[in-house]
């Protein structure tokens, strides 16, 4: 979007109008409105934002989320690091409580996800949304839910789906409109008729056409299919052990396949060089 277009000696200008508040109209608009337009040559497609979300929480809020958030992820770095090192044995049952994917740090971001499109000031959710969920992937993933019993093993993971598969749900509900609205403002031209008024050559889609992110996509479900694999190994694991070594045997043979041929390749063209020589 062109912001010189908002200058008074433009006319779809008008004195009244902020760019700040147009610019916040935009990104949090909850539902843009089409309407029938007078001149469908230049201006085929007009919408208007109908409703947007309520207003910001204080800074404050913001930055708790900024050093929950934080602090989570220098946990996980921290636990990595011990388990690594193969100092992390004696705290298994202990640790996933500081991880963003334990039983503490994924309802509070949860939680924050769900209230999302009200924080956005100093830490704005809709920016850095994608990067928490990410987290809490690899938190998941990095680390497995140790139980003593399998009853309690499959209750935390379920746990761990459920949260994962809430927070991309939350996130797509703070992302969506946002991207949405960089579509309107980037790819529209005002008409004037109200703040948000723009006109458009083609159709205003859900989440936009510049930015292909998506909390509940593709990522999250091989997340979600990886931790449902684990459960199942961990309770048919005896079954399944047999099914996984003949796996691994034919993924290492195709391996030294693949490295033989590479290698009699190399061979091959090499004497029809010193031939040709």
């Amino acid at each position: 979007m062109n912001w010189n277009l908002l200058l008074p000696e433009y006319p779809a200008w008008q004195p009244q109008w902020n760019h700040g508040d147009i610019r916040l109209t935009f990104f949090k608009c909850l539902k843009w409105q089409v309407e029938e337009t007078l001149n469908p040559i230049e201006c085929p497609y007009h919408y208007y934002c109908d409703s947007v979300y309520p207003g910001n929480y204080s800074p404050v809020v913001d930055n708790l989320v900024f050093f929950f958030i934080v602090s989570t992820y220098l946990a996980t770095v921290v636990i990595m690091v011990m388990h690594i090192a193969g100092r992390a044995q004696g705290c298994v049952q202990s640790k996933r409580y500081l991880l963003p994917s334990g039983p503490i740090g994924l309802p509070l971001i949860i939680f924050a996800l769900a209230k999302g499109h009200r924080i956005n000031t100093t830490f704005p959710l809709s920016s850095t949304g994608p990067a928490i969920l990410q987290l809490v992937q690899i938190s998941a993933l990095a680390f497995a839910n140790g139980g003593d019993n399998d009853i309690k093993y499959v209750f935390f993971e379920a746990s761990t789906i459920s949260g994962i598969l809430h927070a991309s749900m939350y996130l797509d509900a703070v992302v969506l409109p946002y991207y949405t609205g960089l579509d309107a403002l980037v790819k529209s031209t005002f008409s004037g008729e109200c703040p948000s008024c723009v006109c458009r050559n083609e159709d205003l889609v859900v989440g936009g056409t510049l930015v292909s992110y998506r909390g509940w996509g593709l990522t999250t479900f091989l997340v979600v299919a990886t931790l449902c694999w684990r459960v199942i190994s961990r309770l048919y694991g005896r079954k399944l052990g047999k099914f996984i070594l003949i796996r691994e045997l034919c993924t290492r043979l195709t391996h030294l396949h693949s490295v033989y041929r590479s290698r009699t390749e190399d061979v091959c063209n090499r004497s029809k060089i010193e031939m040709t020589k």
